[in-house]
């Protein structure tokens, strides 16, 4: 890419590109779109040269709809039709200057998190100081041959049919000066003078008046191809909708190459985000996860990871739900054998790339305990801080942990993951009361096997004991020893008494890993529920 950025342009640094709507909510789809680019500035980076990674805002594009799930008045359809830079901060409480600001900031704290360097342009500050307007000019003068080369890819409605009843097709589309919409449509331009006319479907007519004091923009097909040129953009990917034979990519490579005396940018297609149980994350979607939530349960260089792991046309599916343990399990195994020296070439320059960027590593958990121990141990104490360390302390015998922020911000990701995707129902709550009715039925080996724990819970408190004690109690209800080889009966048989101590101490089958739960409870809280 260095090379071809010098060939194309000598003494200017190659420029990555991505483009974001800021319509709604920037959604982890979105962030695909804007990581794809950042891993290649930052691999040109991490050998020494300079790489500018650029992010257009299209926040002079027409607000399309009302989205659903914001809880906006019916009165917001007023302002379909108008640049989201014109549409008040759907807030209400003036936080941000407009519609679009409104969703940025979210994205940008983000992308600090996660180490993303790049340089944000406004396509309403372009287009409103006159930056572009050589370029507008240069399209308007040569519409008969932008028009000609959009239509020979016409395949569906395009940009093209909205003005086939016109006698031409002009590339630039007014915002009324009356209504402030995007329903005008020019009607007649002059080469010469600049001087443009238009209609607008408000029953305006405006003109002819120099198109430099017009608000409005070249099409889509056009912009986009016209800011490669403008730009300088030496590489910009894009999903599979735009990169398909006739879509925007192969028109905007004819357009930047006999239009505007560009070049078409190294590209290569990426697939799609989704969320388990949807196959692609949309805006209009509704309740897409946006980078912001992704970040209140997974650390920064994971969810980097979740990115870099990928080839681009491999699509990536995000999950939510328990998975979010075993995810990072695998961030957690990997990150081990890459400290080991074990790890794959491969993987560890994925790893690399995940933790950390050409300016140095992102910031992680010094102690980082298992997800999924963390979430339980939040669980179980609700949230009282000075449990959850008398918990950590005990479980990490031969290192103790000396301050919760040692653990953070994994624990705080676990507190997020429990109290905004684990259901109610099955959060965990610790019986008040022994079960006296699950007590008095109980068989005489149960009672044996309640009557061990109480005996050698006391020698046997940390994680590796009490993991070695419940798993061998049925081993030694059946006077065999602790390390006794499993069978198919005894496995049957752990899974019986596992269920038992799970209904006398928090009245459900399942829960907890029992080690850590009965850690959370204290030796005396134990015995009085189990006490027969």
């Amino acid at each position: 890419m260095i090379e071809t950025a010098a060939k194309r342009h000598p003494g200017v640094p190659p420029t990555c590109a991505s483009g974001i709507s800021p319509s709604g909510n920037v959604h982890l789809g979105n962030l695909r779109e804007l990581m794809t680019p950042h891993l290649v500035a930052d691999e040109v980076r991490r050998g020494g040269a300079e790489c500018r990674h650029i992010l257009s805002w299209d926040d002079y594009d027409r607000f399309r709809r009302v989205p659903p799930g914001l809880g906006l008045p019916e009165s917001f359809a007023e302002f379909i039709g108008r640049p989201l830079t014109s549409v008040p901060d759907p807030a209400g409480d003036g936080c941000h200057e407009n519609w679009a600001e409104h969703f940025k900031e979210p994205l940008r704290d983000a992308l600090s998190r996660l180490g993303v360097r790049l340089t944000e342009i406004s396509q309403t500050q372009m287009y409103t100081s006159g930056a572009y307007l050589d370029q507008i000019l240069l399209a308007m003068r040569r519409r008969a041959e932008i028009g000609a080369i959009l239509r020979r890819y016409q395949t569906k409605r395009t940009e093209v049919d909205d003005e086939e009843r016109a006698p031409e097709y002009f590339p630039f589309r007014p915002y009324c000066a009356t209504c402030g919409r995007d329903d005008a449509i020019v009607t007649a331009f002059d080469d010469a003078t600049a001087d443009v006319t238009y209609t607008c479907k408000c029953g305006a007519t405006h003109g002819p008046v120099p198109i430099a004091a017009v608000a409005g923009k070249l099409v889509w097909k056009v912009d986009w191809p016209m800011r490669w040129a403008y730009e300088r953009v030496t590489f910009e990917p894009a999903g599979v909708d735009h990169s398909s034979p006739g879509s925007s990519f192969t028109v905007g490579e004819h357009l930047v190459n006999e239009i505007f005396g560009g070049d078409m940018p190294l590209h290569f297609q990426y697939s799609f985000v989704g969320r388990s149980g949807q196959s692609k994350m949309s805006s209009s979607a509704g309740a897409a996860p946006t980078p912001s939530d992704a970040l209140e349960i997974f650390e920064a260089p994971l969810l980097r990871w979740l990115y870099a792991r990928r080839r681009p046309e491999q699509s990536i599916t995000l999950a939510f739900g328990d998975e979010v343990g075993r995810v990072y399990d695998e961030w957690d195994a990997l990150t081990r054998k890459v400290s080991a020296g074990t790890a794959e070439a491969a993987s560890v320059a994925i790893y690399t790339r995940a933790s950390s960027v050409a300016e140095g590593k992102l910031a992680q958990t010094a102690k980082p305990l298992p997800f999924r121990t963390l979430a339980s141990v939040f669980d179980i104490t609700a949230g009282d801080e000075a449990q959850e360390l008398r918990i950590l302390r005990d479980l990490t015998p031969s290192e103790p942990v000396a301050s919760l922020d040692e653990v953070r911000p994994r624990l705080d990701c676990a507190r997020n993951w429990v109290l905004e995707y684990v259901p109610s129902a099955e959060r965990t709550h610790v019986r008040s009361a022994p079960d006296a009715a699950v007590l008095s039925s109980l068989r005489a080996e149960e009672r044996e096997a309640l009557k061990l724990l109480a005996e050698r819970m006391a020698e046997s408190w940390s994680l590796d004991g009490l993991t070695t004690l419940l798993y061998g109690i049925p081993k030694l209800v059946r006077g065999l020893p602790l390390d006794a080889p499993p069978t198919p009966e005894l496995k049957t048989a752990q899974r019986t008494w596992f269920i038992l101590l799970y209904r006398l101490l928090i009245g459900k089958e399942t829960g907890p890993r029992l080690p850590t739960l009965l850690l959370a409870l204290g030796q005396d809280r134990v015995r009085s529920l189990i006490a027969a």
